[in-house]
């Protein structure tokens, strides 16, 4: 690599081709016109180490273990800002002021009911189904009830759909909560904050009064506020991939959360505290550990290490913090789950192995632990990251829609399948 080029030899033919830089991080060689000039395509299955569109919106710095949105560290907005907050970033670039904010948090707050009819459809789904996939149903389904909002061609349309769904997740995703457990579902109330509302719609019943803890709401926001956006991971780059075809936006959030559903993405949560649950007792624990140290055994342990991140997860570092908030809040100290979360967490932080391999706990291990303290079953887990990735999504599929570079997408691939061969009729073979 030269200057602002890269030569690449191929067939006996050498191409120069551009290579562009970010804000940070690393350059990338532009590769648009490599088929064009030798005949060849790039090989990179699960494009890690392909750049598939320019981003203002989050940067991942995983050997630093640094992620930024819109340049402001993420340890700065879950400390000292609220989701609402983090929110109107991710969609205008900007920390709104204050009166930007009050104008942001009205227009979501007063966009939180869904239209009457969506009750009905939730009861066409069978009471034990998972409500991830009630979700993807039921998002998928508010381009029925929300036609005024689906041209994607106008920017006002756009905003409307993008402030419907950071509106009424929540209460979809509650509802889902409520047909899962069978109980009646319970209207958005006005006059509380995204997370108060979320849990009083979660864990308020009609015979009695509900008041939401401050510190368990405080404990949802930050969550949604780790959870909102993670660059081109694999859900958003579906609603990317979905969107470059046209697709209505509520279509592509429903994409993106089928991908979501993936125990690889957003059910590694759910897994870790599964891990927890199987080995059981603070006892078992050396047995366990032992088992992951062993290259032939394939036992691995969930909730540790980062697949972008080879250094400490920076939201786990927050997430830690906030699981003994709400522990605490609670009085939670003989519960076996915990405990032996507690003891792993000690092993990984202190043992050579996993320095050495760089198996921090993850954030999926501390949100697994507090999602269940604060009331939800495990099938809920992957629901409410989806409830909070749905303003990145929305972020990343309006970003997509104004990039001038955009294209459909259309990965191509290395064809190794059976040469070109002539019919034989079924009596010959």
């Amino acid at each position: 690599m030269t200057g602002n080029s890269a030569d690449v030899s191929f067939g006996g033919k050498t191409v120069e081709l551009p290579t562009r830089s970010g804000t940070i991080g690393p350059d990338v060689i532009d590769i648009g016109t490599l088929y064009k000039n030798t005949g060849a395509f790039t090989y990179d299955p699960g494009f890690t180490s392909t750049a598939s569109c320019e981003s203002k919106i989050t940067y991942i710095d995983g050997d630093e273990g640094v992620l930024l949105h819109r340049g402001y560290p993420i340890e700065q907005l879950a400390e000292h800002g609220d989701f609402l907050e983090v929110c109107y970033l991710l969609l205008y670039g900007e920390l709104p002021t204050k009166t930007q904010k009050d104008d942001f948090d009205y227009r979501v707050t007063h966009h939180t009911m869904v239209h009457e009819q969506m009750s009905k459809f939730f009861t066409g789904f069978r009471r034990d189904a998972h409500p991830m996939a009630v979700m993807c149903g039921v998002v998928g389904a508010l381009s029925a009830f929300y036609h005024d909002s689906t041209d994607i061609t106008d920017p006002h349309q756009r905003m409307v759909a993008s402030l419907r769904m950071i509106a009424k997740m929540p209460t979809i995703a509650a509802m889902a909560y409520k047909y899962h457990i069978g109980q009646p579902f319970v209207y958005p109330k006005n006059d509380l904050d995204y997370a108060s509302n979320f849990l009083r719609m979660c864990f308020a019943v009609p015979c009695e009064e509900y008041t939401a803890n401050p510190v368990l709401s405080r404990a949802m926001d930050r969550i949604f506020i780790l959870h909102a956006d993670h660059e081109q991971n694999a859900s958003t780059s579906t609603v990317r991939l979905a969107g470059s075809s046209g697709a209505n936006p509520f279509a592509c959030i429903a994409a993106g959360i089928a991908c979501l559903w993936g125990p690889a993405h957003g059910g590694a949560n759910e897994a870790a505290l599964n891990m927890l649950a199987e080995i059981g007792s603070v006892e078992r624990i050396p047995e366990y550990v032992a088992k992951a140290k062993d290259k032939n055994d394939p036992f691995r342990l969930m909730g540790f290490g980062h697949r972008v991140y080879k250094n400490y997860d920076p939201r786990a570092r927050i997430m830690q913090k906030t699981t003994h908030e709400v522990l605490g809040e609670l009085g939670i100290k003989d519960d076996p789950m915990l405990e032996v979360a507690m003891e792993l967490e000690r092993i990984a932080l202190t043992d050579e192995y996993f320095i050495e391999k760089k198996l921090y706990p993850n954030i999926d291990f501390y949100s697994g632990i507090t999602l269940k303290a604060l009331g939800f079953p495990t099938t809920m887990f992957t629901v409410l990251f989806a409830l909070a990735r749905t303003v990145g999504w929305i972020a990343q599929w309006n970003e997509m829609i104004e990039d001038p570079e955009q294209r459909i997408g259309r990965p191509r691939q290395l064809y190794i399948g059976a040469p070109k061969r002539d019919y034989t009729p079924v009596s010959k073979r």
